[in-house]
C-alpha cells in the first residue's frame, strides 16, 4: 500500500488520541462492561449492551487509527526545504482575484483536513492546483461555481 502524507503535528495529534483509547477509554468500558455484568441477566441488560457497544467503537477506532500511522509518512513542515515552491505542509497565502480577497490555507494530510482551520486535504481541488507552483504564480482552481484564480503572495513551512 502507498504511503500516505501526514505532518508531524497531525501524526503527533492522532497519536495521542490513540493513547487516550487505549489508557483511559478502553479501561473504562471494560470496568463499565464488568460492573453492566454484576446486575445479572445480560439479555435485558441495556447498561451492558451499550458498554458493549460502547467497546466496539473503541476498538475500531483503534484499529482505524493504527492502520492510519503505519501507512503514514510523517513530514515535518518546518524541515522542508522547497523555499518559494509549495509543496506538502505549506502554508500559502492565496489573494482570490474574483473576491479580491486574502485567505491562508496549510496543505496537509487528508486526516487533518479542517477547512475551520484553514487545513486543506493534499488532495482538494485548491491544493492540486496549487502543488509545484511559486511565489507570484496565479493557481487556476475549477470550482463547482466556475473557474477561480489565486494570486501565491506568500509561501511558508511552519
Amino acid at each position: 500500500m502507498d504511503k500516505v502524507p501526514m505532518t508531524l503535528k497531525g501524526a503527533e495529534a492522532i497519536k495521542a488520541e490513540l493513547d487516550q483509547l487505549k489508557s483511559v477509554e478502553r479501561p473504562a468500558v471494560i470496568k463499565a462492561i464488568a460492573t453492566a455484568r454484576e446486575h445479572g441477566d445480560l439479555k435485558e441488560n441495556a447498561e451492558y449492551h451499550a458498554a458493549r457497544e460502547q467497546q466496539g467503537f473503541i476498538e475500531g477506532r483503534i484499529q482505524d487509527i493504527e492502520g492510519k500511522l503505519s501507512n503514514a509518512q510523517i513530514i515535518d513542515p518546518t524541515t522542508v526545504a522547497a523555499g518559494d515552491r509549495i509543496v506538502f505542509g505549506a502554508t500559502v497565502k492565496l489573494f482570490d482575484v474574483d473576491n479580491e480577497q486574502e485567505v491562508t490555507y496549510q496543505i496537509v494530510g487528508l486526516d487533518e483536513a479542517d477547512i475551520k482551520q484553514n487545513k486543506i486535504s493534499v488532495t482538494s481541488p485548491i491544493a492540486r492546483a496549487l502543488i509545484g507552483k511559486e511565489l507570484d504564480d496565479v493557481a487556476e482552481v475549477q470550482a463547482p461555481g466556475g473557474m477561480r484564480e489565486y494570486e501565491i503572495i506568500e509561501v511558508s513551512y511552519q
